[in-house]
């Protein structure tokens, strides 16, 4: 048997590729919805992908189901809860797929959604059986799958907790202490609150350490898991959604997306509605970059911030280092933003001899700021970071404005002060100013290194 784990670091999501060499037949389950790296693996180890699963219907990207099915033929495997406008097997506990003398065993553990299965990989070769089971968004390392994203559809986050409970509680926790446990997401997912940087463990160690896991009641736990929940980004209904519908292919999208825009092209779109997406980083995008423009570096969480920030539904103008425009519209692919019109060709050189359309933003250091806020009349200083990060340590003057919520808060602030905004480390703090400049903020500056700069300054 091969059980191969593929981690997604920009959306912290795994996915896995089981087969049976013997027999030549393999499954994938969660894919993301580039696949050609399943199809690679597969074939090198001369087997063919029959089969994949949807452990839910994933709300923080669109999966690879379908161009799994155009691509091998696979046939579609969902909990026994799904509906879809696909074909699909729909799978309730105890039922299976044998690979050889691999068995995959689904196990109906609803609560983060209520379609999510885990499934069991039994082989007759390893010691422990199951050997592993992948728990999708139910049971992750350290941490369980939120209750509470499928409120837009129906189900409250109480009801879901406590199937979620039932799902923990009277099932996985049952396995085998030695079982491995491969989850869907790992930390940095918004699945969940406090998920860990390990991405394997076993029922043992998560019975022993996981806070959901411990003996509790069944209103405690709803209590537990539905508290202090990060904001969920905008686009996690609609792809959850998405993925229960038939829809094109990421290689379709791409084939209609990935064409070059003169200027003149460029400026049109965006003087109809379209939204300039730009890539580059962000010391390189405070430099220089079109007017009306936001930065979304490639180099960060990319596909969360452009999911969040971004509309879905309107045109998306890229600008990106030349040669990675691809790169730039595969990552938006992935989370289903398939509007994009195209791409600046020649990237910021093609801006070379129109000095009007380029803005700046001011990049300010630590000391200057110390300075600034000392003086008379000192910038209002906003903090884009998650409120539980402000919490925990903050500069003492900042307001904070969360990143995710600013676009409804950008009333609350002055127009007539300079913004000065930070974050962490600087990723956020661009995204924000200029999501401000957009705004009309005359006067938006950005802090060089975040709050680590700022502890450091002395």
């Amino acid at each position: 048997m091969v059980l191969k784990q593929y981690y997604l670091g920009c959306l912290a999501h795994a996915s896995y590729l089981i087969a049976d060499e013997a027999s030549g037949t393999a499954a994938v389950v969660d894919p993301q919805r580039d696949v050609e790296q399943y199809l690679d693996d597969a074939a090198r180890l001369g087997c063919r992908i029959g089969h994949v699963f949807l452990t839910h219907f994933h709300a923080d990207f669109v999966a690879g189901h379908l161009e799994l099915r155009e691509r091998e033929g696979a046939a579609i495997h969902l909990g026994a809860r799904a509906r879809a406008e696909y074909t699909f097997t729909a799978m309730a506990d105890g039922d299976s797929v044998q690979l050889g003398e691999v068995r995959l065993i689904v196990l109906e553990t609803p609560g983060h959604s209520p379609e999510s299965i885990s499934i069991l990989v039994s082989d007759p070769g390893e010691p422990v059986d199951p050997y592993a089971v992948l728990s999708g968004d139910t049971l992750f390392i350290g941490d369980v799958g939120r209750p509470d994203l499928r409120g837009a559809l129906g189900w409250s986050a109480e009801e879901l907790g406590g199937m979620l409970y039932d799902s923990l509680h009277r099932k996985l926790a049952h396995l085998p202490d030695d079982t491995l446990v491969y989850p869907a997401h790992g930390a940095g997912s918004l699945c969940g609150k406090k998920l860990s940087t390990d991405t394997v463990s076993t029922i043992g160690i998560q019975r022993a350490y996981n806070y959901a896991l411990a003996p509790m009641t069944r209103e405690r736990f709803i209590e537990t898991i539905t508290a202090d929940l990060p904001d969920a980004p905008a686009y996690f209904t609609y792809d959850a959604v998405l993925n229960a519908r038939e829809r094109p292919t990421l290689e379709q999208a791409l084939e209609r997306e990935l064409r070059p825009l003169t200027l003149d092209q460029t400026l049109e779109l965006h003087e109809n509605g379209a939204q300039v997406l730009d890539t580059r980083d962000a010391a390189k995008f405070e430099a220089a970059h079109l007017k009306g423009s936001i930065n979304v570096g490639l180099g960060g969480s990319y596909a969360t911030w452009c999911g969040t920030l971004l509309d879905p539904e309107k045109p998306i103008v890229l600008i990106a280092e030349p040669g990675r425009e691809v790169e730039a519209a595969t990552r938006l692919g992935r989370i289903a933003f398939d509007t994009v019109a195209g791409y600046l060709a020649g990237g910021m050189e093609s801006l070379s001899d129109n000095p009007n359309l380029v803005d700046r933003i001011e990049r300010i250091t630590a000391a200057s700021l110390a300075e600034q806020l000392s003086s008379p009349a000192p910038p209002l200083l906003v903090d884009v970071r998650a409120p539980g990060e402000w919490e925990q340590e903050r500069i003492d003057v900042a307001v904070n404005v969360p990143l995710s919520r600013l676009p409804e808060r950008l009333d609350s602030l002055p127009r007539d002060r300079q913004i000065v905004v930070h974050c962490a480390s600087g990723y956020r703090s661009a995204i924000a100013a200029g999501l401000l400049e957009r705004a009309g903020f005359a006067d938006v500056a950005d802090l060089v290194g975040g709050l680590g700069a700022w502890a450091s300054r002395l």
